[in-house]
């Protein structure tokens, strides 16, 4: 092990900061106000699928809520955190799940409302003297760890309103008991590359004050570049996707959402971001942060692309981020992303257990503490051998021949592991594991000659109707298949009913039926979410989607210009532009850098101009303008009229050019069809 040293800051760049694609999922939503609708009650087969499903679980021991409420200092009650932007809306409002106690409703995986109890309680802990979580104010934790002059603070939320009422509340009772730091924050931590561990920093403190004081905000190295990557490009398909995956629009109720397993889900507010001026980039990296020795443990590309743990010697205590959680996490997430490393993960779990051996308090991004040397070990080899089987064991599978299908139906974990809470299908599935093992060794195609260039899917839906005998006879057979409880075989032929004629009403009710009972039987709560959600839209219809892109203006100020320019050359109407050989020069003449925009081949390029490397062709039109207005028309609070009227931008050339240029790019769709077709 190295020798400890004291944080030494990096240089930053103002302009290098972060964008999350699940910021742009957050940024999207809003509190839901949905109502219940159409709601059927649970099916016999699915209370005896639910009832079956948890004989291996003792659903009455005690020690997971026992440490889920040891240390409690003090709860909000009913937490209801109101909108920066609207104070007549909340951000976070657990008032919404009361309804989750005593036992499990049929229409809920026991399972699944076990979790669901365990993560709806909240307050502010005392994990051991000197290190306190919040937990209940969000998706993720907030912990504090007391230093010298200060609280450093670690992974501060998801919005500004969230972690500014959780710090808040951590104060009204530590501040007084720590004189000699009060309220004062020494240094911020954020352990990975996720929106609910960073987004908001700015809620419980400033960039001046940052700057001011020299506080050092330690992150892995690769934070910022793995985050953009993932995002902006395709944030609008993930958006979408997400509003699935946490059941934005679904009623809080025993019929809807009842939380996603990590947490309740996010919160949606204001985000914020700065830029980390410490990376840690290598295992062992010891630093002492306001007075305390940290041991960080570099981990990347496990649960997040950039992501580090760390161990604190003189609490002995591990702070596992999110390598280690209290539930089976996602190899493949629902939102859509890149597939994660699972023999990688597994590695890196065993190497923070060799490492970090003396470990006697274990506290993580999510859920609970763990107390006991011997406990955190035996959780940390579960954790280690679920991922690991996972890997092994779909690879063997692979090298049989079998395909994605046929692995996911076969996998199982052994009881050892599937006994475990801590390893149960909270969140990530190991049938969707698997397939991402697949995916990540072998790709999408199964080698298949019938699957190399399949009809798409109306078509598809279309064809396999007509062979079925007509919609009448496809009806009869899925009705049939699900008054006997054949669900998942329903699904599919229903779901080509729906393709073929989306406006079969019947087809569409009777597949709501089927998606309701799936969710109802799911104990994950993203399955849950995307079954439900599915059957809400076959009913409603695909809803609008509002983008509060407002909510991501700290964000966008301090984004890459490049990236905005990344994210047009996805829009372009390649149809449109076919032929064409234009251009056009942007300003930006508050931060002195000019950007080359050009369309070649039905191609959108760039480049930063840098007086070395003028244009070649001439350039008819030259858009001038501020990085802020830039940022304001990207998020809807200028028009383009308002934009070329205004007095910080204008334009050398024809303004009719400058339209002509920018009409060859689309708006994408943020509410295109899921379960109907697009």
């Amino acid at each position: 092990m190295q020798n400890s040293t004291t944080v030494k800051f990096i240089s930053t760049n103002p302009g290098r900061l972060l964008l999350l694609v699940s910021s742009m999922l957050l940024a999207a939503c809003t509190t839901s106000t949905a109502q219940v609708s159409h709601n059927k009650a649970a099916t016999t087969t699915t209370i005896a699928a639910n009832a079956a499903s948890v004989n291996q679980l003792d659903l009455d021991d005690p020690r997971d809520f026992e440490e889920a409420t040891r240390g409690l200092i003090a709860s909000p009650g009913d937490l209801q955190i109101p909108s920066i932007a609207d104070p007549t809306k909340y951000v976070w409002d657990t008032k919404a799940y009361n309804f989750i106690k005593g036992e499990a409703p049929d229409s809920v995986n026991p399972s699944l409302w076990r979790q669901a109890k365990l993560n709806n309680i909240k307050g502010l802990f005392e994990f051991r003297p000197g290190i306190y979580q919040l937990r209940g104010f969000d998706l993720s934790n907030m912990t504090l760890i007391k230093g010298v002059t200060g609280w450093i603070v670690v992974d501060p939320l998801t919005s500004k309103e969230t972690a500014k009422y959780a710090y808040d509340f951590a104060m009204q009772h530590l501040a007084d008991r720590y004189p000699d730091i009060s309220t004062n924050i020494s240094a911020i931590i954020l352990t990975h590359s996720h929106i609910d561990h960073f987004g908001g920093t700015l809620g419980i403190i400033s960039k001046e004050e940052i700057e001011k004081n020299n506080i050092p905000v330690i992150a892995p190295l690769g934070f910022m570049e793995e985050a953009t990557s993932e995002n902006i490009l395709a944030g609008t398909a993930m958006l979408r996707r997400s509003s699935y995956m946490y059941g934005k629009d679904l009623p809080r109720n025993q019929y809807g959402h009842v939380g996603s397993g990590l947490g309740k889900g996010p919160a949606f507010g204001q985000f914020s971001i700065v830029e980390p001026n410490v990376l840690i980039e290598k295992t062992p990296t010891n630093l002492k942060v306001d007075g305390v020795d940290f041991q960080f443990q570099y981990t990347p590309g496990t649960e997040a692309p950039a992501e580090f743990t760390f161990y604190l010697p003189k609490y002995k205590a591990l702070a596992g981020a999110e390598l280690v959680s209290r539930n089976m996490h996602n190899l493949y997430t629902l939102r859509g992303a890149k597939v994660r490393d699972a023999l990688q993960w597994s590695n890196y779990i065993e190497e923070a257990r060799n490492k970090f051996g003396d470990a006697e308090y274990y506290f993580a991004s999510h859920h609970w503490p763990m107390w006991g040397k011997e406990n955190i070990q035996t959780f940390l080899k579960q954790q280690r051998d679920m991922y690991k089987f996972i890997h092994d064991q779909s690879l063997r599978r692979i090298n049989k021949g079998m395909t994605p299908g046929e692995i996911a139906e076969d996998l199982k974990l052994p009881p050892s592991l599937a006994s475990e809470f801590s390893n149960r299908e909270y969140y990530g599935t190991i049938k969707h594991n698997a397939r991402a093992v697949y995916q990540n060794y072998i790709g999408w195609y199964d080698s298949n000659p019938a699957h190399l260039d399949p009809l798409p899917d109306p078509q598809r839906a279309s064809a396999y109707v007509k062979l079925a005998g007509g919609s009448q006879k496809v009806m009869a057979q899925a009705q049939s298949s699900f008054d006997v409880g054949n669900y998942r075989w329903a699904a599919e032929i229903l779901n080509h009913l729906v393709f073929d004629d989306p406006n079969n009403m019947s087809a569409r009710e009777l597949l709501a039926k089927t998606y309701e009972q799936l969710g109802y039987q799911a104990e994950s709560g993203p399955w849950r979410d995307n079954y439900l959600t599915g059957a809400q839209e076959l009913r409603e219809g695909t809803p609008d989607v509002g983008v509060e892109m407002s909510a991501m203006r700290d964000v966008f100020l301090q984004t890459p210009v490049s990236n905005f320019f990344d994210a047009l050359s996805v829009r372009l109407k390649s149809e449109e532009a076919n032929g064409l050989n234009t251009n056009l020069q942007v300003n930006f003449t508050d931060i002195n850098k000019n950007y080359l925009l050009w369309i070649e081949n039905s191609v959108l390029h760039y480049r930063l101009l840098d007086g070395s490397n003028a244009p070649q062709e001439e350039v008819k039109t030259i858009l001038n303008l501020t990085h802020p207005l830039f940022v304001d028309l990207l998020i809807g609070e200028v028009g383009f009229k308002e934009m070329l009227t205004s007095a910080d931008s204008s334009v050398d050339g024809n303004q009719g050019d400058l339209l002509n240029f920018f009409s060859l790019f689309e708006t994408p769709d943020p509410s295109f069809g899921i379960v109907l077709p697009k």
